[in-house]
């Protein structure tokens, strides 16, 4: 990673915090800021925590946990403890806690792991969950996928057994992810129609990760079942919008014409945002840029 001045790294972070701006263009000076990181770049990522947008603060709090750097601890807590917060960011914050999996997180995971907002207190007990595996030895692998995962694949390589145990919703959610990463790390079409099985589980937390797992393994195999919880305007906000930011990373043939379907007004918020986010995913995987997050060439 090169080296890059405060200035560089300030024009990024103003792109970032300018409302004004397009919002893919925000997202790419946010992973642009990410794939950065150091403390200047994490002050400016989390002043963006201000802003209205609850898709982009929610993409925040990712890229927070993501960095896996305990300076980012103190902001992160503070937007999981504020109840009046959208529950997509308090989630987000949470995992991000988890993903960063230092033992001084435990705490305010606890306190929140009875949270009466169900995405919320799920995310804080799965997060708790990873820092006692990483407690026991546990250690991330980032060799298939870049990510750091709120749950570490399983031994188990047998896809029917996997997908038993994704689907079994009276076993700890944490064994339920573990299957989850290894039917995505498996990536064959028979895993990816077995992973998509699980957009139809009870929990809106499980079905959203689901569905962001899905847009990871990029398959095609698994762009009707996206596409029809996408359509469904009944299911929760927080799905449709990974449904529809996964179909953005898959970007196959005619999956723009759906995604355009979501841009007028009486969309929720969220489910519109991602689907301008998910289009420029499609114009970025059909273009000749070298990366995603080039906001510094901008």
């Amino acid at each position: 990673m090169p080296e890059f001045t405060s200035e560089q790294i300030a024009k990024v972070g103003k792109l970032l915090n300018s409302p004004e701006r397009p919002l893919k263009e925000r997202f790419r000076a946010l992973f642009t800021l990410k794939n950065i990181g150091g403390q200047e770049s994490i002050d400016w990522i989390a002043k963006a925590f201000d802003d209205k947008s609850a898709l982009l603060k929610h993409e925040v709090a990712y890229c927070l946990g993501q960095l896996q750097d305990p300076a980012a601890i103190p902001i992160l807590s503070q937007v999981l403890e504020d109840s009046s917060r959208e529950p997509i960011v308090r989630h987000e914050a949470a995992e991000a806690l988890g993903a960063i999996g230092t033992p001084e997180v435990m705490e305010v995971l606890v306190k929140f792991s009875k949270d009466p907002v169900p995405e919320v207190s799920e995310t804080c007990q799965m997060a708790i969950d990873r820092l006692n595996w990483l407690a026991g030895g546990g250690k991330d692998d980032k060799e298939l996928f870049p990510s750091v995962d709120p749950a570490p694949p399983l031994a188990e390589k047998d896809t029917a057994k996997l997908t038993e145990i994704l689907l079994d919703e009276s076993i700890p959610m944490f064994e339920r992810y573990r299957a989850m990463f290894s039917l995505r790390n498996k990536g064959d079409d028979e895993s990816i129609k077995a992973l998509a099985t699980g957009l139809d589980c009870k929990s809106a937390l499980f079905r959203h990760e689901v569905a962001f797992v899905l847009g990871q393994a990029a398959s095609p195999a698994a762009i009707n079942e996206l596409t029809v919880r996408l359509r469904d305007t009944l299911e929760n906000p927080m799905v449709r919008h990974e449904c529809a930011e996964a179909l953005g990373g898959i970007g196959h043939k005619g999956v723009e014409e759906e995604l355009k379907k979501y841009l007028g007004e009486e969309e929720a918020d969220v489910v519109r945002e991602s689907c301008v986010v998910a289009l420029d995913m499609v114009d970025y995987n059909n273009s000749e840029e070298f990366q995603y997050a080039n906001a510094l060439s901008a």
